[in-house]
């Protein structure tokens, strides 16, 4: 009988999918953040260089790849990065603490992240960095923000990623998808399944936004969305 470790490593949302700096801009990360957080980062000690271990384990090094599943936890990191940076140390200190008390693997992953295994996780690692009560405070704000983005199967492992467009766009709106199922894990607008990227070409070969919203059935602001995101970055 196959086990559920050998199931999840052949599961096509943990396959190699994404290079570095594609990963990077649909989690609107800087690429290097997301470097130090995939292969680790050296800092300087009293003797010598020491080194940060990754927080994410891609499926391939070589050449850098990384999964659907890698996205997910990129961003669900950047919900810690985005107002308070991030320590390395501290955030692997609380993911272990978290997954050793409730027996969960990759909890950047898993649904429990919604209720108290992301209580557990978040108050620990406010607690290593000194977080004071209103940081805490607007950390699990953030944080509840970016797990409303993503949607999890009935094993609570996530299957669509709704990718920030802009800051000025209603956390509520979810224009834009990643899922692994469809145009092999682009972006696309949700509504017609057309690629970003595709809607960025015709824009660049000159057609009109309002010529793109009626071939595709959709409404000029999800034309102008999908413009937002492939460019923002």
């Amino acid at each position: 009988m196959r086990s559920a470790r050998t199931f999840v490593n052949r599961d096509p949302r943990n396959q190699p999918a994404y290079g570095l700096a594609e990963a990077a801009r649909y989690v609107r990360l800087p690429v290097a953040t997301l470097r130090s957080w995939v292969v680790g980062r050296a800092y300087p000690k009293a003797q010598g260089v020491g080194r940060f271990e990754p927080l994410i384990h891609p499926p391939r090094r070589q050449p850098l790849l990384l999964s659907f599943w890698n996205l997910v936890e990129a961003h669900v990191l950047r919900s810690l990065r985005t107002e308070h940076g991030i320590s390395l140390k501290a955030v692997r200190a609380a993911l272990h603490y978290a997954e050793r008390k409730l027996g969960i693997e990759r909890l950047l992953l898993r649904k429990e992240l919604c209720t108290g295994a992301g209580r557990m996780f978040l108050d620990h690692y406010g607690k290593l960095i000194d977080l004071s009560a209103s940081g805490q405070l607007a950390m699990r704000e953030l944080f509840e923000q970016h797990l409303k983005r993503i949607e999890w199967d009935a094993w609570k492992f996530p299957v669509r990623l709704y990718p920030f467009v802009t800051v000025e766009l209603a956390a509520s709106q979810k224009p834009i998808v990643i899922d692994p199922r469809i145009a092999f894990g682009r972006p696309v607008l949700i509504r017609a399944g057309v690629a970003t990227a595709t809607i960025v070409e015709r824009i660049d070969a000159r057609e009109t936004v309002e010529d793109l919203a009626a071939d595709y059935g959709l409404s000029v602001t999800e034309i102008e969305q999908a413009v937002l995101f492939e460019r923002a970055a």
